[in-house]
């Protein structure tokens, strides 16, 4: 990952130890210009051969090189370490033959940021529709894809214009435009993909285009808002028959004596709760004592 530091492997096969005056050790790119990363030259002043763009970011160990480890520590990775390394190793007493050489393939990666889509700004139908899709600093260069979220199928590679941009860090902002005829709801994806580190980002244009009509697409049917009030008017007047029907129960439950005087007068009376009038059917007797 871009930022992180890495180790790559040199160690000699068989167990055992070096004098490090009998060594020479190289750690280069393997290009037409052989770039040397860090090398250790016995006797020498091995910190003068380094590339400057490694220069205090590759280190050998020497006690582990003692042991036959040879293996380069780089720090702080960057895009341009993205390359192929050559770890050798020469004997001073072996007339500098070479006693060991690996070579190592450094796949760098940085992921992306999530992509940003942005949908027509006035669609209309006598135009076609235009969705920008955006993310940042990832490595190595994605693979872009339009997604039709309707039926999630892929979008024809000729209807998007993929731009892409190295900035300053060395990593890839990416830009990719798309173009479709007009039609209503439409909802459409898009996916940056880094194969490197497996990951797949998609974002819907989340497009709120119910509803289309000559000069522009409205999110509302036009008769969208009286429904609305009819339904608010329809609440309103049963809550209005629900504080009338509950104003009638409270003020019945406050005067019984006053709807109801013939029981009262019977033999009801609140100090003797203990009796029923004769005439009032059991099922109101029972609730009432």
């Amino acid at each position: 990952m871009v930022g992180s530091d890495v180790e790559l492997s040199c160690v000699y096969p068989e167990e055992n130890s070096f004098d490090l005056n009998d060594l020479f050790v190289y750690w280069q790119i393997r290009e037409e210009q052989k770039t040397v990363v860090a090398c250790y030259l016995s006797g020498n002043d091995s910190t003068g051969y380094s590339h400057d763009r490694y220069r205090d970011r590759a280190r050998l160990s020497l006690d582990r090189m003692k042991q036959g480890d040879f293996s380069l520590h780089l720090y702080n990775i960057t895009p341009q370490d993205a390359q192929k390394f050559d770890c050798l190793v020469f004997r001073k007493s072996l007339e500098l033959t070479k006693i060991l050489q690996v070579v190592i393939t450094l796949h760098v990666a940085a992921k992306y940021s999530m992509p940003v889509v942005q949908p027509p700004r006035d669609p209309s139908q006598d135009k076609e529709l235009t969705f920008t899709c955006t993310s940042k600093n990832g490595y190595p260069r994605p693979n872009v894809y339009w997604i039709n979220k309707t039926n999630n199928r892929l979008l024809d590679e000729a209807l998007q214009n993929n731009t892409f941009f190295l900035n300053e860090r060395g990593l890839y902002d990416v830009v990719s435009v798309l173009r479709l005829r007009w039609t209503p709801n439409v909802n459409v994806g898009c996916c940056i993909e880094n194969v490197l580190l497996h990951q797949n980002l998609t974002v819907s244009s989340q497009t709120e285009t119910l509803t289309g009509t000559k000069d522009s697409i409205t999110e509302d049917p036009p008769n969208t808002h009286e429904e609305r009030n009819r339904a608010v008017f329809s609440v309103l007047a049963i809550l209005a028959v629900a504080v009338a029907v509950a104003t009638g129960w409270v003020c019945r439950s406050r005067c019984p004596c006053g709807s109801h005087t013939g029981a009262w007068r019977r033999g009801w009376s609140r100090s003797s709760p203990t009796t029923c009038d004769e005439n009032l059917p059991p099922r109101v007797c029972t609730e009432l004592l």
